[in-house]
């Protein structure tokens, strides 16, 4: 599925992220940096993970289906802010209104998700294609909150995506509650929220479909079906164990 990356660029990446996360007090400690690297790049035995797996682990984690492909196991490699510096727990207790991180997801063939507030707005080395950017003048509804009354339920943004040259193609959402839920997600019954994302672009005449889970009392998105682009396929991610 991925390729160009090689042992050393994600070595190199992998040891940077360790170090900074655990000097900066981030409760994403990584306790070891040979087992980051052994887990990033040679990936784990099982696509299931035990619920007790999962919490040894120092680090977030997802499951992740692409297209009709296999369940993937993904850990998280690096959060940034918006500049590129390494997010951690401070940012967010001294700053309510500071921009959600980015989260780097890397997978054991080296692919890469990019989430904000649980929407990707990034890929890297898929092989179908990738979404380049994501841009908007205006506050992503996931990050505001779905689950609040107050929260618009219309948005737009600007995407290019790759292959071919997809530039400024623009995206009309629609957010729709579908109806309450109870998602089973690592051994724990999970109380959410399933919100339908309707999406128009105009300069395509295509029209497609995102679903979001979230959780009620906070809102954060625990699970998601959502395409990367109009000619790319979906992709399914479950938080497992979320950053922070």
């Amino acid at each position: 599925m991925l390729k160009n990356i090689t042992y050393y660029s994600i070595s190199k990446l992998l040891l940077i992220s360790a170090t900074a996360l655990f000097v900066s007090g981030c409760s994403q400690k990584i306790t070891s940096i040979n087992d980051t690297v052994r887990v990033a790049v040679q990936g784990t035995a099982d696509i299931h993970k035990s619920a007790n797996a999962v919490a040894a682990l120092p680090y977030a984690s997802t499951y992740v289906r692409i297209g009709n492909g296999s369940q993937l196991f993904m850990v998280l490699a690096l959060a940034e802010t918006a500049s590129g510096d390494t997010f951690t727990n401070t940012n967010t207790a001294t700053n309510t209104t500071s921009t959600p991180p980015l989260l780097k997801w890397l997978a054991s063939d080296h692919g890469m998700l990019v989430t904000q507030s649980g929407r990707i707005v990034k890929t890297v080395n898929l092989a179908a294609g990738n979404l380049s950017t994501t841009t908007s003048n205006t506050v992503d509804p996931l990050t505001l909150g779905l689950h609040l009354a107050t929260t618009l339920t219309t948005w737009q943004r600007h995407i290019d995506w790759q292959p071919g040259y997809h530039n400024g193609y623009q995206l009309d959402s629609q957010f729709v509650f579908d109806q309450p839920e109870v998602l089973t997600i690592n051994g724990k019954s999970v109380p959410v929220l399933r919100f339908s994302e309707n999406v128009t672009v105009k300069q395509l005449d295509r029209h497609y479909s995102n679903t979001f889970w979230i959780e009620q009392r906070t809102g954060k998105v625990v699970k998601s079906q959502q395409y990367i682009a109009p000619d790319l396929p979906s992709v399914e991610m479950t938080i497992l164990k979320p950053f922070g």
